[in-house]
């Protein structure tokens, strides 16, 4: 069982105001937490990797296809390998959270 204490691990700030913290990983998934301060922006991508996640604070908006959801603490969400979104916060606290990825996104590209 791999454990990774909260201390042993620093964030990084991906875009301003975007703060993603590696996490365990297995053979089969990889966990993310992060912070998005109020007014920051994930910009849209993709990647193949099925992200699930969970917010544990605030609300966060995501944008696929042009579509606005909101998704806001308590309430999970599951975006599909490949499918483009953005996301950004637009409240007045900041958002937190897990992602889970499938299969388990060790190196993202926000890390280089």
């Amino acid at each position: 069982m791999e454990v990774v204490p909260d201390e042993s691990v620093e964030s990084t700030e991906a875009v301003p105001g975007v703060h993603l913290t590696q996490g365990a990983a297995g053979d089969e998934a990889s966990a993310q937490r992060f912070h998005i301060e109020p007014g920051a922006e994930v910009p849209e991508h993709d990647h193949p990797h099925e992200q699930v996640g969970v917010i544990a604070r605030g609300t966060l908006t995501f944008v696929v296809d042009g579509a606005e959801r909101a998704v806001s603490a308590g309430d999970t969400f599951a975006i599909p390998g490949g499918e483009s979104h953005a996301a950004y916060n637009d409240g007045e606290v900041p958002v937190e959270g897990v992602d889970v990825f499938s299969p388990p996104r060790t190196d993202p590209d926000w890390e280089e």
